[in-house]
Formats: structure tokens, sequence, C-alpha cells
């Protein structure tokens, strides 16, 4: 038992470092209430499910072998890791408004063209925590992002990918 305490108390150490090296998290508006309603809900809500979970499974006697209570101190980390990887991106994030201007940038619209393709693809820059490909929102941070930021209309840009490189041009910065 005290080997798992001390495992956890390891790995909750590590994930907060790592937290809080993370730079600044660029949200749209939207995605900032989403993360506000979802943090409201497991400090509200999820943290007392789970305090009564706990509860029930501390009834059921022995805790060595116990796992239903095994299994709620993990929900109980889990839920409690959500909250303050919830916490520390609010804290550093930077809302996006919409941009007009004609450099890429976070919040940016671009419309690209790989070379020898016919058909343009377009793509929302945004921060690490809204990436989304089905949705064609790439992270600033992502090779292509990355590659587009603080460029212009027309401007060529090369992208190691796996499957060797690949040249965009920019079509059309909104």
């Amino acid at each position: 038992m005290t080997e798992t305490v001390f495992d956890d108390t390891i790995a909750r150490q590590l994930t907060l470092n790592t937290m809080a090296k993370e730079e600044t998290q660029y949200l749209t508006k939207e995605k900032l209430q989403e993360f506000k309603d979802e943090l409201d809900f497991l400090k509200t809500t999820r943290r007392k499910e789970v305090a009564e979970n706990l509860e029930y499974a501390k009834a059921l006697g022995d805790l060595s072998e116990n796992a239903e209570y095994q299994e709620a101190r993990e929900l109980q980390a889990s839920v409690e890791e959500r909250i303050l990887k919830l916490e520390m991106v609010l804290k550093s994030a930077v809302i996006l408004s919409d941009r007009h201007e004609d450099t890429v940038g976070v919040g940016s619209t671009v419309v690209v063209q790989k070379k020898g393709e016919k058909d343009n693809r377009t793509y929302k820059i945004v921060g690490s925590e809204e990436s989304d490909m089905a949705a064609n929102k790439i992270s600033n941070l992502a090779p292509l992002g990355a590659a587009l930021i603080g460029k212009k209309k027309n401007a060529s840009v090369s992208v190691k990918t796996p499957k060797g490189e690949a040249t965009y041009t920019i079509i059309e910065v909104k």
C-alpha cells in the first residue's frame, strides 16, 4: 500500500512539474467557457460522487484487498489531476480574437495549397488544447502550424512529415 501511495505522489508531482513548464495556452472564447464549465463540474458534482464512492468502498472492510476502494482512489486521483490541468490551462490562457491581419498567427484561418495537389486546404491555427484535425484546427505547435506562423499570403513553407518533406503555399490568410 505504501508503494502505491509513493508512486501516486511521484506521478502527481511529475504531472505538476510538466504542466508548470507548459507555455501560454491559446483558447477561443468557446473553449475557455467549455473548460470553465468542466472545471466547475469536476470541483462540485464529480468530487462529491467520488467521495461517496470512497466512503462506500471503505465501508466494505479490509482496504488492502478491496478492489472497489482501489478503483475509487484511482478515480479520485484522475479527477484531481484533471482539475489541476484545467486550472493550469486557464491560468495561462490567452483568449483568441478574430484576426483580420495579413500575417498568419494563432487564431488565423489559412487557406493553403500543397505542392502537387489541385485542391486547397483550409486550417484554423489554434492553441494545443484545441487542436482537432477532423475539424481542420491545427496547433500552433504542430509542424505545419509552426511553419505557417508569421508568414503572409503567397509565401511557401516546407514541413517535414513522416512521408518526407511537403511544401505548402499560402493562398489566403483570414
